[in-house]
């Protein structure tokens, strides 16, 4: 079954206040727009789609030939935004996911269970869902008597009552691809914000008999967008809870996972102990046994087995085995040689102040 996937980053993102287009807003040391094409690439068997408006240097610079773009010069919704993408897809077979450039917190295995759950169902569409305690802002599920999926209605034209339903749409979906494109120029724009919505889509093939289909993320924040720098700082924690609970899960033993800073794609072996006010960074790879911390600072370094680092900042280093770095010392670029301590056979780049 061929698999397409759809990443929408064409709108400008005026809440964030900031000269930086939106999905390039760093999330735990990666544009946004990153962490969701990781979790797509791997799953389609096409380089992914990704929308671009403003701001679409930016995002060709980063992302580069990894994946396709179009473009959406006018930003008239999302389902206006998908039929930019009809030349490259329009005539496809296969599975086509649809999802938001700015939900850094979504994850690739749920986007294949989403995957999985509607080709079983044979759906027309399937969209991924969230229970939330406050639905405000989201887009609502509304369901027949039979639970099957009717509609999904937007917050500002919601009723009341329909602004009650607590299960809400991620902005997440699976199409049957051909269905997709044959019918987005059904759907109109009659609304209170006047755009062509993709949800739209799914009332339309539910009138046509088709099936839809509703699947439940386990974790609610998966859907969950950026648009102002509160929202991006809530982003933040949680992905850097994440983060930390992996390497806890891998063998790590960290301090305090509150006051510990790890970015996405750091790596830390076995046995090492990550120690409060640590801020890891970059491509920074940590070997075994390490002791890291209280208060140091590593970018972009290699730091090999059974080393310390404490109260000490690393730059683009590469640190040997058993060596002490600290306190108050300041490493960069290739170490060549290391002072030896007189009371130990470790080498020790120490210093008050220093410099290595």
């Amino acid at each position: 079954m061929n698999i397409h996937a759809i990443v929408l980053a064409a709108g400008k993102g005026t809440r964030m206040k900031s000269s930086l287009y939106k999905v390039m807003h760093p999330v735990c040391g990666k544009p946004m727009i990153e962490h969701v094409v990781a979790a797509v690439e791997d799953l389609a068997f096409h380089k992914p789609v990704v929308v671009i408006g403003h701001g679409a240097e930016a995002v060709m610079h980063q992302l580069g030939d990894r994946v396709q773009y179009a473009h959406q010069q006018e930003q008239l919704g999302t389902a206006h935004a998908v039929w930019m993408c009809r030349e490259v897809l329009e005539n496809q077979d296969g599975m086509t996911i649809v999802l938001n450039g700015d939900t850094p917190l979504v994850q690739k295995e749920t986007l294949n269970q989403l995957l999985s759950y509607h080709q079983e169902r044979g759906a027309a569409a399937t969209v991924l869902t969230a229970i939330v305690d406050d639905p405000t802002g989201y887009g609502r599920i509304i369901r027949d008597e039979s639970g099957n999926v009717r509609r999904i209605v937007e917050e500002k034209d919601a009723t009341l009552g329909q602004k009650k339903v607590c299960e809400i749409s991620t902005g997440i979906f699976c199409f049957d691809n051909r269905k997709l494109f044959e019918t987005i120029p059904q759907v109109s724009n009659d609304n209170a914000q006047g755009e062509y919505y993709l949800p739209d889509v799914l009332a339309i093939l539910q009138e046509q008999g088709c099936l839809i289909g509703a699947y439940a993320a386990a974790d609610p924040d998966e859907g969950a967008g950026v648009n102002d720098r509160i929202q991006l700082s809530q982003m933040e924690s949680k992905l850097r809870k994440r983060i930390n609970e992996r390497h806890m899960k891998n063998g790590v033993t960290i301090i305090d996972p509150a006051a510990t800073y790890i970015e996405a794609d750091v790596v830390i072996g076995l046995d090492t102990v990550i120690y409060p006010g640590s801020y890891l960074s970059g491509r920074t790879r940590i070997a075994d046994g390490c002791a890291i911390g209280p208060n140091a600072h590593i970018l972009d370094s290699v730091i090999s087995s059974r080393v310390q680092v404490s109260s000490s900042t690393v730059v683009g280093s590469k640190v040997p085995m058993n060596t002490i770095v600290g306190p108050y010392a300041f490493v960069g670029g290739e170490v060549q040689e290391w002072q030896k301590s007189d009371d130990s056979q470790a080498p020790i780049a120490q210093m008050t102040g220093g410099r290595c």
